[in-house]
């Protein structure tokens, strides 16, 4: 399911809101840039109030943010739907005892970390980052949720880049976007 399709007005908004920077980290890649999105207090609240209008009501008691941009969407959606907030961060950057998943990517290998106790059996999670590619982030945030015991609901990105079809990854898993960048 995406935003975009339902044609709500305030997609434009958020759409415009986002700066494509050719070139970066790397050449070849089109890097899609938030923080613009985030300088506009009106396309910030809606990006945010249209994934709290979605799973407000569905009984979600944990919002998963993959660091480090799914920090910034994930705890103002948590707070207004009534779950907690767990960050899904990059290894070594979690006090205490920890639960690791690595994770294949293009260009290697990668982990993603969850405090032990932070998410109980039978609770219904949802997973946030800014963006979907190839969906390895993704699948590895749900793969930890899941072997914890958690119900992956859905994962929400802001923004889908649909060439790299990383929405195939998922596994049939309902993935929920506000935007799709697609390089003409």
């Amino acid at each position: 399911m995406s935003a975009y399709k339902d044609q709500d007005p305030r997609l434009h908004g958020i759409k415009t809101k986002i700066r494509v920077v050719p070139d970066f980290p790397k050449s070849g890649i089109m890097f899609q840039d938030i923080t613009t999105l985030l300088l506009d207090p009106k396309a910030f609240k809606d990006t945010i109030d249209l994934f709290v209008e979605r799973y407000k009501g569905k009984n979600i008691s944990v919002v998963a943010g993959i660091e480090a941009r799914g920090f910034i969407f994930g705890p103002p959606i948590a707070l207004a739907i009534g779950a907690k907030f767990v960050p899904l961060r990059k290894p070594k950057k979690l006090p205490g005892k920890v639960i690791s998943q690595e994770y294949i990517l293009e260009y290697g290998r990668d982990c993603l970390e969850m405090h032990v106790g932070a998410v109980e059996p039978g609770e219904r999670a949802l997973v946030v980052d800014d963006l979907i590619a190839t969906g390895g982030t993704l699948c590895a945030a749900m793969d930890l949720l899941e072997r914890v015991g958690a119900e992956v609901v859905e994962c929400a990105c802001v923004i889908e880049l649909p060439e790299l079809k990383g929405r195939e990854r998922l596994n049939g898993k309902p993935l929920y976007v506000l935007v799709e960048y697609i390089e003409i």
